[in-house]
């Protein structure tokens, strides 16, 4: 046998055929459940209306009016004059029929009367239905999604597949009417039982009539999208008592979440506030430990750390400020929009004192950038004044090694009568050179005793250094004195003595003590931290070489002297030793001094360089500074104008205040150029500049302040978006109370003395006598600061007019889901309110005290309060 497939389009003939039976089926028992309650019901759709009758009675009763008295003859104009009526009224309600006219009405015309009982459903059970401003479809769609959404297996997307298997219609009944379904129940698997259920128990107990045929709805792919939406409607018209609780939980909800939020960001302005307090605790004492190091090498790793702090540490913490200032300005805000009372921080947590910290933060830190600077100062003149100090040593060292043995050899006793005199006058040349020598050992204590006062970490050497050549200089003194002593006393045994020899050795001595000093001089170690102080030592340097001819002259003359003794010599026979015995000048003294003389040239060269070097340093700073110091003061004045200029909306002015905060962040690499250049010039140790007024520290503060202000100016303007979009009041209402509040800020600092304030309400319209002057002044100075900030003008021009929340108005809401019950239960939140708001209420609500309560019972009229009274933190 041979198995014969229907045709295609046989199929979709009765497919149509089965969905125009079932809408007609749900369409006659949709009229009959309004007609029984004129008592009167009709058999057959497209034959009971055709004469208008039933039709126009229909009407008055879904809409509870009255139709113009209908045609009461037989003949077919009556009926299409009864039809007309009908749907004259319907066009009134402001539905637009289109194709659907009296005529096939009355020919009984099965699509087009289907068509017009369609349009009456949307008009008069559905059109009403409208959630969160959505269309009626949408929103009845939506309503059946949210009674449903607890529930397993539903899962309502549509009008029609998702309908098929029963629990949709089931869960919306026992979301109303636990007591009729027990849904735990309930299978999946049995689609024609779960939807009997319901039509049985909608018809038994809610009074809504059996429209359609669970077969037909099973069995069919895609049941008829306008039967579901009219037997689902019936559903929202019977339980609309129940939206009177759904509108109460909504409120609660939106109050809940304000509150939630609020709490929220003071959680999160403690913690900040904590932990930036806590930063700047740990910080000061750092800054305030002044307990220098010994080396220049550690107090400069100080200073790097410093800069450290400066550079790497401390803009986060401004950013971290400035973002608590904005934190705090924003909560309260948006305490005062919600009709919430003003957030108090913790003891010692209020901006004043974040403000109050931060300020003696930065006097410490001013203070400890000056330590470090003149300590470092102090240690260069040390580290200075301790290689001058070893160096003049080592020259006197030098100078007296052998002089204690000299000064205590006993060679006069078997000297001959001219040694004996030669003697002598050498002695005599040696206390010459002893006394020139006097003013180097002074040089040297004055240098130990300096180091002392400026308590170098080596003191304890120096000292000991300095006290072996005091000992040693007194001793050679008591030497000195005692082996003239010793001389004088066998002088008488002398004779003879050359006098050419003696006066050459006299002349010699302060000739020696001359290089002596040119020697020191030469070697003489300088410091210097300008152009015109090394300019200063060249010249001397110049000076000096200038006395090198004259000082030539005299070696030649001294030395004339020593020929003059050799030609004596050899005139009379002499036999020479081949040394002056009174003097050990020679002439590679003074080619040592020459020597010297180009060495110091090259060092005065290279100090003119780095000077010079440092002077570009200077400049090329200074050339920075003096632009980025005027910038950002110029800055500073156009975002204090920005804030009362009035242009454009508000998102526009965000905008604009956005990229202005863009092009200033970009303008920071300069700002970090000027970081490297001031790091140079204090790694080369400049700390002067005659070439700016703006220095490093003037440049950070301003460049910190320009960041806070930006950043206020946009908070600002947060604010009043907020206060707007809150409040409910228009671009142009914002932009008129604007444009009041600029013509009397005389100052055009963005604040009106309440001389002004009082000015601007009377040409308002405000009638102010004195008392309630003072009352609006304690609303928009609540501190007493004198001033009425723009902020607080908009928040006074709003606060009376605009709708808010209230106390009373959240216990109505309350009272509502508790079925008018002074107390309701955790089961009662749970159901109406979503799991997340139920479980904030469960958490804080105290225990109902009261009789005839439940066990957990909870008081929601306590709770209420709370949410508008002080807050916990």
């Amino acid at each position: 046998h041979t198995l014969v497939q229907p045709h295609p389009d046989i199929m979709t003939t009765r497919y149509i055929l089965s969905l125009s039976l079932s809408l007609s089926q749900t369409f006659t028992a949709w009229c009959n459940s309004h007609l029984r309650k004129a008592g009167t019901q009709i058999e057959n759709i497209e034959e009971d209306f055709r004469n208008g009758l039933k039709l126009m009675l229909l009407l008055e009763v879904i809409s509870g009016e009255r139709l113009p008295k209908p045609d009461k003859g037989k003949m077919r104009f009556h009926k299409i004059a009864n039809v007309n009526k009908a749907l004259d009224f319907i066009c009134s309600k402001g539905v637009k029929l289109v194709s659907i006219g009296a005529e096939e009405i009355v020919d009984g015309n099965v699509k087009m009367t289907l068509g017009m009982i369609w349009t009456i459903i949307l008009r008069f059970a559905i059109q009403d239905i409208s959630v969160e401003e959505t269309s009626a479809k949408e929103g009845l769609l939506l309503w059946c999604q949210r009674k449903t959404a607890p529930y397993r297996n539903v899962n309502v997307q549509n009008f029609h597949i998702s309908w098929k298997d029963g629990l949709a219609l089931c869960a919306l009944i026992h979301r109303h009417r636990p007591d009729l379904i027990d849904y735990s129940k309930l299978r999946k698997d049995d689609p024609m039982g779960n939807l009997n259920t319901a039509f049985e128990v909608a018809e038994k107990y809610l009074d809504i009539p059996k429209m359609l045929d669970a077969e037909d709805i099973v069995n069919t792919p895609k049941p008829d999208e306008k039967a579901i939406m009219t037997y689902v409607s019936c559903f929202y018209h019977a339980f609309a008592g129940a939206e009177q609780a759904e509108t109460a939980a909504n409120r609660i909800c939106k109050v809940l979440a304000v509150n939630q939020e609020n709490e929220k960001l003071m959680e999160e302005y403690e913690k900040l506030a904590s932990e930036l307090l806590e930063w700047i605790r740990r910080t000061i004492p750092w800054l305030e430990n002044r307990v220098a190091e010994q080396t220049m090498r550690a107090m400069q790793q100080k200073l790097e750390d410093f800069r450290d702090y400066r550079r790497v540490h401390k803009p986060p913490k401004v950013q971290e400020k400035c973002q608590l200032e904005i934190n705090f300005n924003t909560l309260q805000t948006k305490l005062r929009l919600s009709n919430r009372p003003a957030f108090m921080p913790s003891e010692g947590k209020m901006v004043s004192d974040i403000a109050n910290a931060w300020k003696g933060l930065e006097q410490v830190e001013k203070g400890y950038e000056e330590w470090l600077l003149t300590e470092i100062r102090r240690l260069e003149r040390l580290d200075h004044l301790a290689e001058k100090f070893k160096q003049k040593c080592s020259l006197h060292e030098s100078w007296t090694s052998g002089k204690v043995e000299l000064l205590s050899m006993k060679d006069y006793e078997s000297a001959s009568l001219m040694e004996i005199r030669a003697l002598m006058r050498k002695h005599e040349a040696f206390e010459s050179d002893l006394a020139a020598h006097q003013d180097r050992v002074e040089q040297i204590a004055a240098i130990a005793q300096e180091l002392n006062e400026l308590d170098y970490h080596d003191a304890v050497t120096i000292n000991a250094r300095c006290q072996g050549i005091c000992d040693q200089w007194d001793n050679l003194g008591t030497l000195t004195q005692k082996r003239r002593d010793s001389l004088e006393r066998v002088e008488k045994l002398w004779e003879t003595i050359d006098q050419l020899y003696l006066e050459f050795a006299k002349r010699a001595a302060p000739f020696n003590n001359w290089m002596d000093g040119a020697t020191e001089d030469l070697q003489d170690m300088f410091i210097v931290h300008s152009i015109e102080e090394i300019q200063s030592l060249i010249t001397a340097h110049d000076q000096f070489k200038a006395t090198l001819p004259e000082a030539d002259k005299e070696r030649i003359a001294t030395m004339g002297i020593q020929n003059e003794i050799v030609k004596i010599a050899q005139t009379y026979g002499i036999k020479l030793s081949g040394i002056n015995p009174y003097t050990d000048a020679s002439s590679s003294r003074s080619s040592f001094v020459k020597h010297l003389v180009p060495l110091r040239d090259q060092m005065l060269q290279e100090e003119v360089a780095r000077q010079q070097s440092n002077e570009r340093l200077r400049r090329q700073f200074a050339a920075q500074a003096n632009i980025i110091g005027p910038w950002i003061q110029t800055k500073m004045e156009e975002i204090s104008h920005v804030s009362v200029d009035i242009a454009g909306s508000l998102e526009e002015q965000m905008s604009n205040l956005k990229q202005y905060e863009q092009n200033i962040i970009n303008y920071k690499c300069n700002i970090d150029k000027l970081e490297g250049d001031h790091q140079l010039s204090q790694e080369s140790l400049i700390f002067d500049n005659k070439h700016t007024n703006y220095t490093m520290e003037h440049v950070r503060v301003g460049w910190e302040q320009l960041l806070t202000t930006i950043a206020r100016t946009i908070n600002e303007v947060e604010n009043q978006i907020l206060t707007r979009d809150a409040k409910g009041i228009s671009q142009e209402q914002l932009n008129e109370f604007r444009a009041s509040f600029n013509h009397f800020d005389r100052k055009r600092n963005g604040m009106m003395d309440p001389d002004d304030f009082r000015a601007c309400l009377i040409s308002m319209g405000y009638d102010l006598g004195e008392v309630e002057f003072a009352r609006i002044m304690t609303l928009v100075d609540s501190n007493n600061t004198g001033v009425v900030t723009f902020q607080a003008f908009i928040d006074f021009m709003t606060r009376e007019t605009a709708e808010t929340d209230t106390a009373d108005q959240v216990m109505a809401s309350f009272k509502i889901l508790a079925s008018d019950k002074t107390y309701i239960t955790v089961e009662e939140l749970r159901r109406e309110l979503p799991p997340e708001q139920a479980d904030y209420c469960i958490s804080r609500m105290t225990s109902y005290i009261g009789s005839g309560a439940p066990p957990g019972a909870l008081d929601y009229i306590s709770f209420s309060s709370a949410l508008y009274g002080e807050s916990d933190l």
